[in-house]
């Protein structure tokens, strides 16, 4: 009996350390369960808020498509084309918003691309998101960057502000790309552009004479042509980013769901395998007596 005693002994003592191992793991896991489901609510309420402005930034890019489809038929009739010579300049339409997935690296890279092409082009950012990725490659051809886009459903009044600020700052352009997101589908878009042209190239078009437009008329339909495209992209591009925002926050949502069912299925086997090392120390207690 006296030679059981210690063996007894050192199988409780490893025992309640591997008890206070198994405690102390359990804990951990309790801790980031608790930290993953609030992740999960909080993901959870995001895709909810991005579904609602989503129906909202729809109704509004619709509008805005409606008229910027009758401008581009406008050039379009007009035959309207830019000169080989003529300089160009780039808009690249984001916002200032994160969690949303790719959306502004899609115009980053089409403004990236357009730049190449014409090494002289001069860009003007809208947003802070593609201003911070343009800057890292083609920061002396950025002229103009504005911030605080995105922030609410964009309205015409913004698109005009945009609009008179690149005008008084004397930006000469024969030809204006506009690059944003275009709204395909609740989980698709993809880089499109707008061309807006300037007084002169649009009255060297081919049908000009067509239009029979004298020249006052023609400097404000040159301003409304830029606003209204400036709209356009900035209503197309809001829908796309919530869109994106919310697949983002509803993938999220789900990973966060798969995590903590893998959290708790580790949670419950340690917590039995806690439950059958005690036993077997009572049994095994039991058993030295």
């Amino acid at each position: 009996m006296f030679a059981i005693r210690p063996v007894v002994a050192n199988v409780t003592t490893r025992s309640v350390g591997c008890q206070h191992r198994n405690y102390a793991t359990l804990k951990e896991i309790q801790l980031r369960l608790k930290s993953v489901r609030s992740i999960a609510k909080i993901t959870k309420s995001m895709k909810m808020i991005a579904s609602t402005k989503m129906t909202r930034a729809q109704k509004t890019m619709e509008i805005a498509r409606t008229f910027g489809a009758t401008q581009t038929a406008l050039f379009t009739n007009a035959d309207t084309k830019p000169t080989e010579e003529g300089t160009t300049l780039i808009i690249t339409v984001s916002s200032d918003r994160g969690l949303c997935g790719g959306i502004h690296s899609s115009v980053s890279k089409a403004s990236r691309k357009h730049v190449q092409e014409k090494p002289n082009s001069q860009v003007v950012v809208l947003g802070d998101k593609a201003k911070a990725q343009l800057s890292r490659t083609i920061r002396n051809n950025i002229r103009l960057s504005f911030n605080q886009i995105g922030k609410a459903t964009p309205t015409y009044t913004e698109a005009c502000a945009i609009a008179d600020t690149i005008l008084n700052e004397k930006i000469e352009f024969d030809q204006a790309i506009i690059i944003y997101n275009y709204f395909k589908s609740v989980i698709s878009y993809e880089a499109e552009t707008i061309p807006v042209f300037s007084e002169s190239t649009f009255s060297k078009s081919g049908n000009f004479d067509a239009y029979e437009v004298e020249d006052d008329v023609l400097e404000n339909l040159h301003e409304f042509a830029l606003a209204n495209s400036i709209y356009w992209g900035l209503a197309e591009g809001h829908a796309s980013e919530m869109a994106s925002k919310r697949s983002a926050m509803e993938n999220a949502t789900k990973n966060a769901g798969d995590m903590i069912d893998k959290l708790t299925l580790t949670y419950n086997r340690g917590r039995q395998a806690v439950i059958t090392s005690e036993l077997i120390d009572i049994i095994t207690g039991a058993s030295a007596i």
